[in-house]
């Protein structure tokens, strides 16, 4: 089936389902609240409040099949090149499993667990020094997916270490992050593939001067040689990264480090284990209960189907308060694409707007607009079914307010005031975890990558390339020396700017 045929089929799909309300969708199927629920381990997920029917759904699975998903699942696994305008593979799911038989992905793992046995070794000299806190100097997929699992991770009582994070290049971000720490107590990360991101080396300067010496200077990167000659890092302080595993799906190597750091390397091994048995499921499960791929087509048929632009995640649990940031890049700079792998331009939408914030605070920012404004926003639900604070009165009034936003997403409420009615008909997923734990929260995130890649599929787009940030990066680097005064910018506009930055 052609790109266009499947578009094509899909919009006559819609415009079958979309006559109906979706609240007359529920009402008029008793049995969908169940059948239109999945559980994987310690995650439940249920996409009964979502604008397809039974017939629409196995529709969506039929073209995912046709697409060549279970394949391209397989391939990715066995360490094909399915990054193939870099001419690489993929095999993030080998850093945290063993699910291949093939000599590519059996030879990845290994060095993943090279790697896990080289993280111990460093956690535990750490811990038998006087260091109590530790900066993780990253950005991008070195920095969000490590700050979003320690942030999640860290019980109300801290650990061993403290963990804190530099990403921004503004040196306002530097001096808020080492205000209050002691440079004798503290050591440094400084992640970067390449150790040729800018933002890092400026900040990993700032670092190595604070320090005052390189004793506690630690490097994870592909370029060993450049980490050791910048910043006089011997080989034994530089963990590995590799290029068969892109930025925004290193969390799980020795990018990591700040988790193991943040909540000890045995957690940091569990929370591999549930994104593995999360890859087990999404690899051997058929498309018709397979949680991602449900995930993935539900985001196809919103927004190729329904035309949506825009895609809320609302976490109902504090703890998850960065996961909107997470997955704003991993799914915007994955899917952010409009060429096909062969170059030809893609049919149709892909990549929504990726956004969202934590619990009852966003129902008091942007809800309004969720609620009765004129676009429709589809949304994830996140929550937590047992929570670790000894508040239990709090505990349920978040569930109260997951429940009633989602049902009234779903099915509005009339009056005869216009400005008091609410036309319903807002598409949600709820997603909702047994307990916050290392294992529920790589499940969740190994879910969310396979979805992405699942979409990418669809649409016949490479999700492991980001060409896209390089542009304005190059642009960058042309004005550094216009900034200095030593040259002039050639476009009219940046020149005017510059004269008034340079005051």
């Amino acid at each position: 089936m052609s790109d266009d045929v499947r578009l094509h089929e899909l919009r006559a799909e819609v415009g079958r389902v979309a006559v109906t309300p979706l609240a007359r969708l529920i009402a008029q199927d008793p049995a969908r609240a169940a059948d239109f629920a999945i559980q994987v381990g310690p995650l439940y997920a249920s996409f009964a409040r979502q604008h397809y029917d039974r017939d629409a759904l196995a529709w969506l699975q039929r073209a995912a099949a046709d697409a060549g998903s279970v394949q391209r699942l397989r391939a990715l696994f066995d360490g094909e090149i399915v990054n193939v305008t870099e001419g690489r593979p993929a095999l993030h799911t080998a850093l945290r499993g063993d699910l291949s038989s093939t000599d590519t992905a059996r030879a990845a793992h290994q060095q993943a667990l090279t790697a896990r046995k080289q993280m111990r070794a460093v956690i535990d000299k750490l811990a038998a020094s006087e260091v109590t806190d530790i900066v993780s100097v990253g950005i991008g997929g070195s920095d969000l997916g490590p700050r979003l699992a320690a942030d999640a991770l860290t019980g109300a009582t801290p650990g061993r270490f403290r963990v804190h994070f530099l990403s921004n290049v503004d040196g306002h971000a530097a001096q808020r992050t080492l205000a209050g720490l002691d440079p004798k107590r503290t050591a440094a990360l400084l992640i970067s593939k390449t150790f040729g991101t800018q933002e890092t080396l400026l900040n990993g300067g700032i670092l190595r001067d604070w320090l005052g010496d390189d004793s506690r200077l630690y490097a994870i990167s592909a370029n060993v040689e450049r980490a050791a000659s910048a910043f006089n890092i011997p080989s034994e302080r530089i963990l590995p990264m590799w290029d068969w595993v892109g930025g925004r799906y290193s969390l799980w190597s020795a990018v990591g480090l700040p988790i193991a750091l943040a909540i000890g390397m045995d957690q940091f091994e569990q929370f591999l284990d549930g994104a593995a048995r999360m890859d087990a499921h999404v690899l051997e499960t058929p498309l018709e209960r397979n949680l991602a791929a449900w995930h993935a087509l539900t985001a196809i048929w919103n927004r190729n189907g329904l035309g949506y632009a825009t895609q809320a995640v609302l976490a109902y649990d504090d703890r998850l308060r960065l996961l909107s940031n997470y997955l704003q890049q991993l799914v915007m700079e994955s899917l952010g694409k409009s060429t096909r792998l062969d170059g030809s331009p893609v049919s149709g939408d892909t990549v929504p707007v990726w956004w969202g914030g934590v619990g009852t605070d966003t129902q008091h920012s942007f809800f309004q607009a969720l609620h009765q404004g004129t676009s429709i926003v589809p949304a994830d639900f996140i929550g937590v079914i047992h929570s670790d604070a000894p508040y239990p009165q709090n505990h349920r009034a978040l569930h109260a307010n997951l429940l009633a936003q989602t049902e009234a997403f779903a099915n509005g409420q009339s009056s005869d005031d216009p400005h008091r009615a609410y036309a319903g008909g807002r598409p949600s997923t709820t997603i909702l975890l047994d307990a916050l734990t290392p294992a529920s929260l790589g499940a969740l995130l190994a879910m969310y990558e396979h979805s992405v890649y699942l979409q990418s599929v669809f649409w016949g787009i490479n999700a492991f390339d980001q060409f896209g940030v390089e542009l304005g990066k190059q642009v960058a680097s042309r004005l550094l020396p216009a900034l200095a005064g030593e040259a002039e910018a050639e476009d009219p506009v940046t020149r005017e700017l510059l004269r008034k930055l340079r005051g």
